[in-house]
């Protein structure tokens, strides 16, 4: 009876765990972290320094990518003007004063290179010269430094109304004159030959870190003709 009233305890396994090695743990943070760098390494590449093998004219218009505009010249000059003022009374000219001032004036010469394109570009690989062809220079307004100015006032009696209409008078002049001379065949002349040793400085160096060695680049305006 007895053994009829036997019962049978189960048997518990006891749970197996099976522990991964702590260097192989410590390892995947620093296997994510290296990932991460050559990632962000290969991309800062690609667009700075990559550019198709064999295209000049590519790396050439790389170099000029990250500009929209060039200042290549600068001139600074000065400027007479020179203002007569009248007041009166019943169309009676009573009073009359004059100003002189000598004004120093700036003009800065820039290149537009927002709009070179492919086409303003051409690559002799017989020669291994790169021809460019420049837009027309852009003029600024002319910047003047009217804190510095030289002036030479005539009359009886100058009230302060006259002195600020000759002032304004003069302001106005000196910028109109100094447009003028920005224009002279002579100063426009130095700007372009600026220009054009700044262009042929700005891509001849990163021509030759893209491996392109010793390239001559000859720069024109547009309209002037090619070289023979």
């Amino acid at each position: 009876m007895a053994d009829d009233l036997k019962t049978e305890t189960p048997e518990i396994q006891p749970e197996v765990r099976r522990e991964q090695p702590l260097a192989r743990i410590q390892a995947v943070p620093w296997l994510i972290v290296i990932v991460l760098l050559a990632a962000v390494a290969w991309l800062g590449w690609r667009a700075f320094f990559y550019q198709e093998e064999g295209d000049p004219v590519g790396s050439a218009m790389l170099a000029f990518e990250k500009q929209n505009s060039l200042t290549v010249f600068s001139s600074r000059f000065e400027v007479v003007a020179e203002s007569v003022d009248r007041r009166g009374v019943l169309n009676l000219d009573l009073l009359e004063s004059r100003q002189a001032a000598i004004i120093p004036a700036t003009v800065e010469y820039r290149l537009d290179l927002s709009s070179m394109d492919r086409d303003r570009f051409a690559w002799d690989e017989e020669r291994e010269t790169l021809s460019v062809i420049l837009p027309p220079l852009r003029i600024s307004r002319p910047n003047l430094d009217e804190g510095a100015q030289k002036t030479f006032t005539e009359g009886t009696y100058v009230s302060r109304d006259a002195s600020a209409d000759l002032a304004r008078n003069n302001s106005q002049q000196a910028e109109r004159k100094a447009a003028e001379f920005a224009k002279n065949p002579q100063v426009l002349a130095l700007a372009r030959q600026a220009a054009k040793d700044a262009v042929r400085q700005n891509l001849a160096i990163p021509m030759q870190v893209a491996g392109y060695g010793d390239v001559s680049v000859e720069v024109r305006f547009d309209g002037e003709p090619a070289p023979e």
